[in-house]
């Protein structure tokens, strides 16, 4: 990927900051929710549950955690689990085979090289396997409530349509959302745009006539 140039991020800028302050306004106006989706009681849990809801719903990724982690109590019993097993369980969420490889390699890594912990640092979280910026922020977000840009499909596609990024690429769109965002909304975008994608500002059929975004939304003009 090319590196981005800081300078070159502000210039594609097409909101003032009184629209991103209007904008922000409405989102905690009709989203003031800011937990995860993805149901957990330890820390290792969540990191389990993001790298397992790729491409799956956060419903059936609940469904699923909910057997998993009654059955493999700790990263030691999961890293030490039969594959099969793992996976006859988790095999609802879709490609079971790959994210059962992730999930025993990242529960291993945790007990191998951080005492079974989830660590906080997000260099070392993205050295575990599975594990990418997306999963490492949803951690250090919810966990360690870090201030946190979580980039998934729907914050790409709806902070792209309101001129907020100007990207495909989730990594890059992550730090132009940081450069545009006062700190303090960095956590809680996520939760909003993911909830405002689903209800409203789909992929395929935007429903722009009930979007209260629609002032802001290039796709609405």
């Amino acid at each position: 990927m090319r590196t981005v140039n800081k300078n070159e991020a502000v210039s594609i800028r097409r909101k003032s900051k009184k629209d991103i302050t209007e904008i922000l306004r409405l989102l905690d106006e009709h989203y003031p929710r800011t937990e995860s989706f993805l149901e957990y009681e330890e820390p290792w849990q969540l990191l389990i549950a993001t790298i397992l809801s790729a491409q799956c719903t956060d419903n059936r990724v609940n469904e699923v955690t909910k057997v998993l982690f009654a059955r493999f109590t700790s990263p030691r019993e999961l890293a030490d689990a039969e594959t099969f097993e793992v996976e006859r369980i988790i095999k609802p969420v879709g490609l079971f085979r790959a994210k059962a490889a992730s999930i025993m390699g990242c529960a291993r890594g945790l007990c191998e090289r951080f005492g079974g912990k989830v660590p906080k640092d997000i260099e070392d979280l993205t050295s575990l396997p599975g594990v990418g910026r997306k999963t490492a922020n949803v951690v250090r977000t919810h966990v360690f409530h870090e201030p946190s840009v979580v980039v998934d499909t729907h914050v790409k596609r709806v902070s792209k349509r309101l001129g907020l990024t100007d990207t495909d690429d989730p990594v890059r769109a992550e730090f132009e959302l940081m450069e545009v965002l006062p700190k303090d909304h960095w956590s809680r975008i996520n939760i909003q745009f993911m909830s405002l994608g689903r209800e409203i500002c789909k992929a395929r059929k935007p429903e722009c006539e009930r979007c209260f975004l629609s002032g802001w939304c290039a796709k609405s003009q």
